[in-house]
Parts: structure tokens; sequence; C-alpha cells
């Protein structure tokens, strides 16, 4: 709920996805058949030429989006999609869209029920393939370079009024946009650190860092799990190492920041033209090394149960936002949340979760702009996050939650966000394969021991394999 990619994490605050964990990029094609679509034909709205950054970092937009034009013709019927089934996020949506088609009757929003059988991605991309795809489009975050670039989601720019976009983490806005166009936005964002144990890491006389200045060295971080170990806790470290499996969004939204943090990266950050060099070069290549250690020498937990740090085995989780109302209830008054490791360059950490964005077959902008609008009132966003746990996606609506005051419990997570220190996923439309691909070496050096750097050799090749081809992913598209 709120996290980024397709997780299954902790009961009721977990991201309840599918059962295969995670985002499977685009190896799949079943073929989706939905009722409840509406009747009237859906026209091509236009997208308008691409736009260049004016050097503002602003989208030269008024002269070629018309996604919105200001009107709205009659009433407009709006379909949705959304991720999450059987979920508190859901029930709110639910809860949304009744009460926003019960304040007016110009736009009525139909929020289609889908096959919860079927990976939400898989039927994504079967809807696009068949011309089946909703006007309001749910998606995970870095998968909207890809919609944008195969032209399944237009721009919004000429949507969003400047006063809401200034409104906008700068997160939100980073991770929306693509060639310089604002193509998607969420109502939340998510924070990633590590859960600690105060009152035992006092007792064993290991210091608490106190920000992202003070971050523990990787190094550091070793040593520390090691007295740990001395002072009765098995595995102290708990890493969610069970969820990091092929082809699951926890492996590279929870440990691309230990690369990053290292100097290395999983693609070529300025162009996204090839991975070699990057996801296999030495700096890659010593981060994950280091994390395999801990895991050879027994110091983290590889087991399939995720209450070992609510039960107290372990003492260290790397985790996101999500479990804070787990952890915090288990051991209240007792948990804090430091930064990532720092591996050599500084402490990174992710961002990014599920953003929403027009179909290029909406049929009129400005009615799905009207009911998106409404999701990102401040009392709406913080409504989602109330239900998921998640940061809200504005500073107007992160003023509405205290624990993310001066001494908010979860302060940490909206600053790295706010000052640069998390980062998005790479934002190339070749995302799913880069997350295809690291997702398996990651699982297969921590899990099956394998040798660092060839099995990060073999993710490049595949990487670089996927560019190639696409030609490299030219902006101009398919």
């Amino acid at each position: 709920m709120g996290c980024p990619g397709e997780a299954v994490l902790s009961g009721q605050w977990g991201c309840a996805m599918k059962a295969s964990l995670g985002n499977t990029g685009t190896s799949r094609n079943h073929r989706v058949l939905i009722t409840g679509l509406l009747g009237a034909a859906l026209l091509l709205a236009a997208c308008g030429g691409g736009a260049d950054d004016g050097g503002d970092g602003k989208s030269k937009q008024a002269r070629s989006d018309t996604t919105c034009d200001g009107r709205i013709e009659g009433t407009a019927h709006v379909t949705v999609w959304f991720h999450a089934g059987r979920s508190s996020e859901l029930t709110t949506l639910q809860r949304q869209v009744k009460d926003f088609n019960k304040a007016q009757r110009q736009v009525r929003v139909e929020l289609v029920t889908l096959p919860e059988q079927k990976p939400y991605n898989d039927l994504v991309l079967s809807a696009a393939a068949s011309g089946d795809l909703p006007d309001l489009l749910d998606f995970d975050g870095p998968r909207l370079y890809s919609h944008a670039w195969s032209g399944k989601i237009k721009p919004i720019d000429s949507c969003v009024p400047q006063n809401l976009r200034d409104d906008l983490l700068p997160s939100i806005r980073q991770q929306g946009t693509y060639a310089g166009r604002l193509y998607g936005v969420g109502t939340f964002d998510s924070g990633l650190g590590l859960y600690v144990r105060p009152s035992v890491l006092k007792k064993a006389g290991i210091r608490i860092p106190k920000g992202v200045a003070d971050a523990w060295t990787a190094d550091e971080l070793t040593g520390i799990l090691r007295k740990l170990r001395e002072a009765g806790y098995k595995t102290p470290l708990d890493m969610e190492i069970q969820y990091a499996v092929p082809g699951a969004e926890w492996g590279t939204y929870g440990f691309a920041p230990a690369v990053w943090s290292a100097g290395g990266d999983l693609i070529e950050p300025r162009t996204f033209r090839t991975a070699d060099g990057f996801l296999n070069g030495p700096e890659s290549v010593k981060a994950l090394t280091t994390m395999q250690a801990w895991a050879k020498e027994g110091l983290i937990y590889t087991g399939k149960d995720e209450k070992v740090f609510v039960e107290g085995r372990s003492v260290i989780a790397w985790a996101g936002h999500w479990w804070y109302p787990d952890y915090s209830q288990a051991h209240p008054g007792d948990v804090a949340i430091v930064p990532l490791p720092d591996f050599g360059r500084g402490t990174v950490t992710g961002m990014g979760s599920w953003q929403w964005g027009v179909t290029s077959g909406a049929a009129d902008g400005d009615a799905v702009w009207r009911f998106l609008a409404y999701l990102l009132k401040p009392e709406q966003i913080n409504r989602m996050t109330e239900a998921n746990g998640a940061i809200p996606a504005t500073d107007s609506a992160v003023k509405l939650s205290p624990v993310y005051g001066a001494d908010g419990a979860e302060r940490l997570f909206i600053e790295q966000l706010r000052d640069g220190v998390a980062r998005p996923r790479p934002q190339t439309p070749a995302y799913p394969a880069i997350t295809d691909a690291f997702s398996e070496a990651f699982s297969k050096i921590m899990r099956d021991q394998a040798p660092v750097k060839a099995t990060l050799d073999a993710a490049v090749k595949a990487i670089d394999k996927d560019l190639a081809a696409h030609d490299g992913y030219p902006q101009s598209g398919p």
C-alpha cells in the first residue's frame, strides 16, 4: 500500500499486490477481457508535438500540448484503473469517486473492477495492445517513461496549474517528467531507510545517526552487525530478502541505492545508451560484494518470516515507509528511522511510487483532469496517505501530517525527498528491462551467492540487448 512496485509486504499495512511479488516486465501478453467500460466512443485527443525544456526546468507546454483546453463538453464520462485490489487504498479511492460524483454533475467517474487473478501491469500492456485502456491510468512511477515513449499516455502540462506544480514535492515532479514534459503526477511518494531499536543500540554502545550527514558507512554497519550478533541477535539485519526475487520491484527499489551510494549506476545516467561499465563497473561490484558478504557471514535474515523485526529477532530493518505503523506498534517509543548506509559517495535512498496518467485515448482531458485535481487536494491526499502510510505528494498536504514535522517520527523521509538524497530509478523507457535484469542479478548474488562481477555482466548484456532492439529508445518514439 503506497509502496513502489508491486511487492507484497506486511499484513494490513503491506502492499497487497500480485502473488508474484513485482512488476514482471513486458514479456507476458495476456488478453484483457473487461466488462463495464463505457459504450461511448473514445476520441483520440491531440497530444501535440514534443516540447523542449525552457531552461528553467519547465516545459514549453502551452504551445503544443492540447490535452487540456479548459473546456468540458456536456456531461463527460471518465473510466479509471487502479492497481490495488482489496486494500485500504482501494476502499479510499472508491469513497473518493463516490464523493466526487456526488459533489458535481459535469463529470461522471467510473472505477473499473479489474480481474484480480492477472498481474496489473500485464493488464495494462494487454489493454494497450487492444485499445482498451481507461481514460485515467494508475501505474508504478518508473514505468511512466515506457508508457510515454510508446504513446500510451500523453503530456499533462496544459492541465496542471502553476500553483499546483509549485506545491508538488520535487520528487513527484521529477518522477512524472519525461523528455522535458510532465506526463504523470502522484498523490503520494515513498520513503526508504533503516529502522532501528534505539534501546538495543544504546545498550550495545552503538551510535545512532542523527541524519543524512552522519549516516553509518557500509564498513561501520558491518561492524555494528557483528557487535549485535555478539550481543545475542543471530541475524541482526532484516533486508526482506525473501521479496527480492527476479521480477520483483523490491530488489531494484530497495537496493539500487547501495549501487548509487558507491558511485555506480544501473545504466549510463545521461544518455541511457548502455549499462556496460556502470552496472558492472567497479563501484557497483564493490557495493554488492559488501552486501553479499553480510549474507555469507549470516548477518542478515534470509528466511521467509516477515516479522523478525516486529518480534525483536532483528533490530535493524532495511525497509520502506509502509512498515512504520507495524514496527512502531510492536515497539512503542523504541523505533527510529536513520539513513541507509554510505557505501562511499554519501547516503542515497529510493523514491517514486504510483502515479496517474491521462491515456492517449481519453476523449476529454479536461474531464479527466477535473477528477485528478480533486484527488490532489490537500485533504484528499491526506485521506489517501492516512490509509496507506505513504508520504503526501504536496507541501500543503505534508503540513497536515504531524509525523513529518520538525520532531516527527518520519521526518527523515520527507527531508530525503526534498533535499535530493532520494534518487529516481532510471528515467528511460528501458526501465522494465533494467529492473528485470537487476532484480534477477541481485537475487542471484544475495540468495544464491553467485559471483558478483559475472552476474552483473550477464545483467548488462540483457539490458544492452533490449536497448539495441529498440534502437536506444529515441525520444521520437517507436
